[in-house]
């Protein structure tokens, strides 16, 4: 077998207690968690907008879409992730590490997980003591939700 130097960088963090993963090019920055200010009539996948640079950016919460346990701690984060429509706000539990695996180790998820999650997960790493979930943050929101977040988002736009 030929030995090959391509590998990945994983932003590993936590919602509940499982371990899941953005590709680190997805990944802009990781901020302390600060409650976003809510906006009236938002969808309720929106936890509200963040101040970031020089504009604001829509945040979710991860752990609430996944069903992991939701309660704040000094290990929260917003993880700020680059989609076609711009940036978002994803909140989790607590970021682990960057992790640096070989891209042979990132496997397709096994049918049945495809079928329940193809939206969100690209693949999956399985380490010797653990298993990181790789979520594509492109597929973070619906369409549906895309076209309402933009919606919102023009209209807080003065």
């Amino acid at each position: 077998m030929a030995e090959s130097s391509d590998e990945v960088q994983l932003v590993v963090f936590r919602l509940g207690d499982a371990e899941f993963g953005f590709n680190i090019f997805q990944v802009e920055r990781v901020l302390r968690h600060q409650a976003p200010e809510p906006l009236p009539n938002a969808p309720p996948f929106l936890e509200g907008l963040l101040p970031y640079g020089d504009g604001v950016v829509p945040v979710i919460d991860l752990r609430t879409r996944v069903g992991a346990p939701a309660p704040l701690s000094d290990e929260t984060r917003i993880i700020i992730v680059e989609l076609e429509q711009g940036r978002v706000g994803v909140v989790v539990s607590a970021v682990r590490e960057v992790l640096r695996v070989a891209a042979e180790r990132v496997t397709p998820p096994p049918a049945l997980v495809r079928g329940l999650a193809a939206g969100y997960i690209s693949g999956i790493v399985r380490l010797e003591q653990r298993t990181v979930i790789v979520l594509a943050a492109s597929k973070l929101l619906t369409s549906t939700e895309r076209i309402a977040l933009d919606e919102l988002l023009v209209g807080t736009k003065r």
